[in-house]
């Protein structure tokens, strides 16, 4: 497993250092060769994952770039190339290695890691059984029910989060993980 993570860092940290958007471009050229096996499973995963932040981010550098008068396009290109590279190589480096063996050498990282997959696999059972929820009790679409469904789904989350959040913070500090 050394092996694996001295790849893993040394990769990342090469793709973190590349300062030209053709080499970039290269490098996720490659990537797409070697995982071209799994590129339409691991792209649908990237391009949902980066998709919102990514364009926000995008957004906002396009509304900065024309009030201060400035082409923003090479800058760009390269920082979503970079975002979306270095998340294909992420995602597609744990697609073939185990994640929780990977991190296993720290115990702290080891905890965090499934203290973050336990609350992921609760997120999304939650979700699952509110869409089945609402696909049960809804006939058909109407705009105001759907609004409605979205707020408490939201509300649901959020205090759902809170609530779990003091609890795991709590769990934490009697583990002594703060000192």
């Amino acid at each position: 497993m050394f092996l694996y993570r001295a790849i893993f860092f040394i990769v990342l940290l090469a793709v973190l250092l590349i300062k030209d958007t053709a080499l970039l471009l290269t490098v996720l050229m490659v990537l797409w060769i070697v995982y071209y096996r799994d590129f339409v499973v691991l792209n649908v995963k990237v391009v949902k994952s980066i998709l919102f932040f990514n364009l926000s981010v995008t957004i906002g550098y396009l509304v900065m770039s024309f009030l201060k008068g400035f082409n923003p396009t090479a800058y760009l290109l390269y920082i979503n190339l970079k975002v979306y590279t270095i998340t294909f190589f992420v995602f597609s480096f744990f697609s073939k290695i185990n994640i929780v063996h990977f991190f296993a050498f720290s115990k702290d990282l080891s905890y965090l890691l499934t203290i973050s997959l336990s609350q992921i696999i609760s997120y999304k059972k939650s979700f699952e059984e509110f869409k089945l929820a609402y696909k049960a009790r809804i006939v058909k679409h109407l705009q105001s029910r759907d609004k409605a469904f979205i707020i408490r789904v939201f509300d649901q989350f959020l205090q759902k989060s809170l609530k779990e959040s003091k609890e795991r913070t709590l769990a934490m500090k009697s583990r002594g993980f703060f000192d």
